[in-house]
């Protein structure tokens, strides 16, 4: 099988070099209005609310060829930059969709590529108030100018840290800037009604409706890993080629194209039917495609709307048990509309107690773009509190404490926030309940959604734990924690972090659970009847030696690990990579777990990327050896126990 653009064959994809080394509203529809215009750093709009220079908000009155110009002079931060930015559409349409049949010659769409630490969204409340004629697209890196068919490194493996939600699309896609230029442009889609988004962790669409179809991978096959689409219809085809592990959950799609190693679809209307190689078989015409038909637990990230007579409010979900499908539901049945006099907006450069005496007042709260050093944690409370960063803002604690306390209550939501370990070393960058938690928030979970933590990368720091949950009744979906493999700061003795992921509470659901690169147990499950849909893991790069990564009773430390006194436990869709730089590292085991009746495992893959050492076995000794002997290098468990 061949990709739609002409790309190489899959399994010139399969092997690659590791990532670059080194309870209520009632909404009706909204009606687009015109006036003064938000943009960075320009003064609001009469009504709006004062969110900063960081955040631009468009609406029906701006031309295309501004929204394109303010669009690209937001795209071009590098990838440890210190800026960050929200571009908000207000409810009405934009660009022409005269040229939808032909992208290459179109004019007057919105074609703009989105960059590192930008965060784009509709203020409707429904994707379709935001109707947008064009593209936001993400380009990979093209490794070679002249043979990007040959240069699949780094491609998009470090696409990272960007997101887009809440907009409907009719995809016109044409290459611009510097990419129109090149011999072989990466901004070409040549099926007309798709567009590009070539990314892999950290870089979520969510509550899109889009008319027509997305290619998930390079134009040239360009490497791409580890994605993430939730609670959104996409009328035509997801191309996902190059991508070697996916996550999909609580859509509408209408076919579904390509994949490496491990897709996965949970609650998907439309998804690929299950299927799942031998232990041993490469076959490029053979996707292992994991699909879970209801979604145990979900909740939809908050979002900002504006109404038609201007005023501001956030809405935030309401959770849902074994859905199926989107939810764009604003009725009372379907979550909280806030007022925007309710939230405290918050600024870089902010006090810490200012915003915590605001938390302890029973505030919601906003961080607006950009960097928040702290010497103490952000401490929530409140039950119910909701938490939104805009344009991937940043905390740093700076004193070896937490970034961010959550009290023991329930319905806490916190979204689109980004940890950065500090120099000095933290016990644990975000505790979710304090230890010995027990309150019972099963009708209204505390949870995360586009959390990320990293160690390292941005600058050098260290944590033990990045996430440690106590709580019980939590909900993690799309969690990237990752110490850093790449940046500035990295090195085994430098972004010291010992685990991930940490649960000990019980009833924890976690649905996209990415977390890499620690170096011991990386995710340690200690609570009853965790639930995890999706896990994706790359263990360290980095151990000089074997000696220097083991506790002395066995090689290596697992990728997942659930306590031997745990009676139940059911994870499905997980895959462990490896990529050892220096000779010697092993690891025993991917996963160890208790061996009884109500532990589960489906659908796991081991997979040797590249370099040195092995994987021994996939879990307690079960499934084969994974390293770089010629047809070896994959192992897929359909289910363990086995049988």
């Amino acid at each position: 099988m061949r990709t739609p653009e002409h790309a190489p064959p899959r399994s010139a994809f399969r092997r690659r070099t590791g990532r670059l080394l080194g309870a209520g509203i009632a909404t009706t529809a909204l009606l687009a209005g015109g006036g003064l215009i938000t943009a960075a750093g320009a003064a609001n709009a009469a009504g709006d609310p004062d969110f900063g220079p960081n955040v631009t908000i468009i609406d029906p009155s701006w031309s295309t060829d501004r929204i394109n110009t303010t669009l690209a002079g937001l795209a071009d931060e590098p990838e440890f930059s210190e800026n960050r930015h929200a571009v908000l559409f207000k409810p009405g349409s934009y660009g022409s969709a005269a040229g939808q049949d032909d992208p290459l010659n179109a004019t007057d769409i919105v074609n703009a590529d989105v960059g590192y630490y930008t965060s784009i969204a509709g203020l409707g409340g429904q994707p379709g108030d935001v109707h947008i004629n064009g593209s936001l697209h993400v380009e990979p890196v093209q490794g070679s100018a002249t043979e990007p068919w040959n240069a699949n490194d780094p491609g998009s493996l470090t696409r990272f840290w960007r997101s887009m939600s809440n907009l409907q699309i009719n995809p016109i896609q044409r290459p611009i800037g510097a990419d129109a230029a090149r011999a072989h442009p990466e901004g070409v889609v040549e099926q007309p009604h798709a567009f590009r988004w070539a990314v892999s962790q950290a870089a979520p669409m969510r509550r899109m409706d889009i008319q027509g179809g997305i290619t998930l991978f390079g134009r040239y096959g360009a490497f791409s890993s580890g994605g993430y689409l939730a609670n959104s219809k996409v009328a035509g085809t997801v191309y996902s080629g190059s991508q070697q592990q996916y996550f999909t959950r609580n859509s509408e799609i209408g076919n579904w194209e390509g994949g490496v190693w491990n897709m996965v679809f949970s609650g998907v209307e439309g998804a690929p039917a299950p299927t799942y190689p031998g232990p041993r078989v490469e076959d490029p015409m053979i996707v292992p495609n994991t699909v879970v038909e209801q979604t145990p637990l979900s909740r939809e990230a908050p979002f900002l709307t504006v109404d038609e007579h201007g005023a501001y409010s956030l809405f935030a979900p309401n959770a849902k048990r074994d859905s199926r499908g989107v939810d764009w539901g604003t009725s009372e049945a379907d979550g909280r509309r806030i007022p925007i006099d309710q939230v405290h907006i918050a600024k870089p450069g902010d006090s810490t107690s200012s915003i915590n005496d605001a938390l302890a007042a029973g505030k919601h709260l906003v961080l607006t773009p950009g960097i928040y050093e702290t010497a103490e944690p952000l401490r929530i409370t409140e039950p119910g509190t909701v938490v939104l960063g805009m344009g991937m803002a940043s905390v740093i604690p700076t004193a070896g404490n937490r970034a961010i306390e959550i009290a023991d209550v329930a319905g806490v939501q916190l979204s689109g926030i980004t940890i950065d370990a500090g120099l000095q070393e933290s016990d644990k960058l975000i505790e979710v309940g304090p230890t010995g938690s027990s309150a019972d928030a099963a009708s209204d979970p505390t949870t995360l959604t586009d959390v990320f933590v990293r160690i390292g990368g941005h600058h050098a720091g260290k944590a033990e734990t990045s996430i440690e949950v106590n709580s019980d009744d939590v909900l993690l979906d799309n969690i990237w924690a990752w110490r850093g493999d790449h940046g500035n700061g990295i090195g085994w003795d430098s972004n010291t972090g010992a685990h991930g992921v940490v649960v000990n509470g019980d009833d924890v659901t976690a649905t996209g659970l990415f977390v890499e690169h620690y170096q011991q147990e990386q995710t340690i499950w200690r609570g009853e009847r965790g639930r995890v849909v999706f896990y994706q893991n790359e263990i360290p790069y980095d151990p000089p030696t074997r000696e220097a990564w083991t506790d002395g009773t066995g090689n290596g430390y697992e990728a997942y690990a659930v306590d031997p006194g745990v009676q139940e436990h059911h994870a499905t869709g997980m895959g462990v990579y490896s990529y050892f730089i220096q000779d010697g590292p092993i690891l025993d085991d991917a996963i160890t777990a208790p061996e009884r009746p109500g532990v589960r495992f489906e659908r796991i893959v081991t997979r040797f990327l590249n370099g040195n050492g092995e994987i021994s076995h996939t879990i307690n000794g079960v499934g084969d050896v994974v390293h770089g002997v010629a047809g070896e290098e994959t192992h897929w468990l359909p289910a363990y126990p086995v049988g």
